[in-house]
């Protein structure tokens, strides 16, 4: 019995999301939304029925649409995603936006991604702002090919370099440091629910209380930061507050917390003090 276009997202839909099941026939079809209702009706010869069936499967059985299809959309950006990194979410673009207004004004910004997995945030950075020198810092080296060949496609020069945090950086000085780490509770049930148990631990939890990799990067960032330069990170729902101190306590000033598009304090960020002439601190 030949199956149609239509019968099958009708069948798909029973079983996950509508938006996902459109998203794997139209990768499988190589077509957009608009093609999908104009081939509605059209035959699926058997390959092609049975890669959106596999597909199916696997999306009902948990794994994200975007290790499926291999790509994830970002800031404008059609980034290549794998189950080696962490998937691109929304909320993460206000950390591009925060970093964006900090850094325009400048000739040549040098800015620092601590983390960059998939590249997804250095290089929206570097496609919005071409004057940025970026530097991107992963210890994954499976992260770092994933985000070379997302930097090839798009044409964007970024240094990519393989380090824990910020091991690898020497004497550079940043005017802005900016970093999604992995902050869920490492005993979080939720790490066993969703997309999560698909992405990697390592990108995902640190820590009993989820602030390890917030407390190393607070310890060695600010240093790092010429004055007047930004550090900027996304963490937890309820972890503002506690990200806001560790900040504070390196000594950076004007720190802040920013919402997502939820209400949530998504991210948090501190300025390093101008520091004049005569060694003394300006507030």
């Amino acid at each position: 019995m030949t199956t149609c276009l239509d019968d099958w997202l009708r069948v798909a839909r029973a079983r996950i999301d509508v938006r996902d099941a459109q998203v794997l026939a139209a990768h499988v079809l190589d077509c957009d939304r608009a093609g999908l209702i104009a081939r509605g009706r059209d035959a699926l010869d058997a390959a092609r029925l049975a890669q959106m069936d596999g597909l199916l499967e696997r999306r009902a059985a948990g794994e994200p649409v975007a290790y499926l299809v291999g790509r994830r959309e970002f800031y404008g950006l059609d980034l290549a995603v794998a189950p080696g990194v962490l998937i691109p979410r929304p909320e993460t673009e206000l950390l591009v936006d925060l970093a964006l207004e900090r850094i325009r004004h400048l000739p040549a910004p040098r800015v620092l991604d601590a983390g960059t997995g998939s590249g997804a945030i250095a290089l929206a950075i570097k496609a919005q702002c071409p004057q940025a020198r970026v530097m991107a810092l992963d210890r994954s080296e499976c992260a770092l090919a994933i985000a070379r060949d997302n930097a090839r496609r798009f044409g964007l020069e970024v240094d990519f370099v393989a380090s824990d945090w910020l091991d690898a950086v020497g004497a550079h000085e940043f005017d802005c440091i900016v970093s999604n780490p992995p902050y869920i509770r490492a005993a979080d049930p939720h790490l066993g629910l969703g997309d999560l148990r698909f992405e990697p631990v390592s990108a995902l939890a640190s820590g009993a209380d989820g602030l390890d990799a917030l407390r190393s990067l607070c310890t060695s960032a600010p240093m790092r930061l010429g004055a007047g330069g930004w550090m900027l990170c996304e963490h937890g729902y309820d972890q503002a507050p506690a990200v806001r101190a560790l900040m504070s306590g390196a000594g950076l000033a004007d720190v802040a917390s920013w919402r997502d598009i939820a209400g949530i304090e998504r991210v948090s960020g501190g300025m390093r003090r101008q520091v004049p002439a005569d060694g003394r601190a300006r507030i």
